[in-house]
């Protein structure tokens, strides 16, 4: 916020703290471009570990294992097959770009707690006999969702609210994948990503909690 100045005859001038221009990245056709080129990667790596000798998928998180926790970060970016990756595809650009249009900044580091939070449950619960891999996109999915959900409640803002009803029509039944009901998906890594969706949410929207904490204690009327 800038102090008043004055100017040359005195007077002070008439200042305000104008809005922030939200970043290119976060308009509607920005927050498109980025989420097309994320799934580019991700289906430019699918093709490769289809047309490759080399296995890919072992890149992604090998659970309770020391040396499979970098696979945190890459595990996203990996499937098992175009079926799966389509599967994760339409839901990761939606909800994505629903998430980026609120903020870059807040969607890197919303994504980044969020993939942390599912790998880690991944790794840390997935058990069965031999090595363990998980890869897939879907505890980002998951994640983003419960994000969206919760930042309408968080922050009671009209259009964030508007946004997590939509979002709830759309996808609410999704939900239920983080329960226990198919033994080739990684419930684990959905639970985790639900879960950090929700942290990111109340993290991420402090200050807008804070400033409306702010506002009802100025409007609160004094007592005798």
């Amino acid at each position: 916020m800038t102090r008043a100045q004055h100017n040359a005859l005195g007077t002070p001038s008439a200042t305000s703290e104008s809005p922030r221009k939200p970043n290119a990245l976060s308009r509607p056709l920005g927050a498109a471009i980025v989420m097309l080129a994320i799934l580019a990667v991700m289906f430019g790596l699918e093709v490769f570990d289809q047309a490759s000798p080399v296995d890919l998928d072992t890149y992604g998180i090998e659970a309770q294992e020391l040396d499979g926790l970098p696979g945190i970060f890459s595990a996203p970016f990996l499937h098992a097959g175009y079926a799966h990756l389509w599967s994760n595809a339409v839901p990761l650009f939606v909800l994505g770009w629903l998430t980026l249009i609120g903020g870059l900044a807040q969607f890197l580091v919303a994504a980044l707690g969020i993939i942390v939070a599912s790998g880690l449950f991944a790794w840390a619960f997935t058990f069965g006999d031999g090595t363990q891999y998980v890869i897939g996109a879907s505890g980002l999915v998951f994640g983003l969702l419960t994000y969206l959900l919760a930042r309408g409640i968080f922050t009671r803002n009209g259009k964030q609210i508007l946004i997590s009803v939509v979002v709830f029509v759309l996808y609410g039944t999704v939900l239920f994948g983080v329960l226990p009901t198919d033994s080739g998906v990684s419930w684990q890594a959905h639970l985790g990503g639900a879960i950090g969706g929700v942290v990111m949410a109340w993290v991420l929207s402090r200050r807008q909690r804070a400033g409306r904490a702010s506002t009802s204690a100025k409007g609160a009327a004094p007592t005798l």
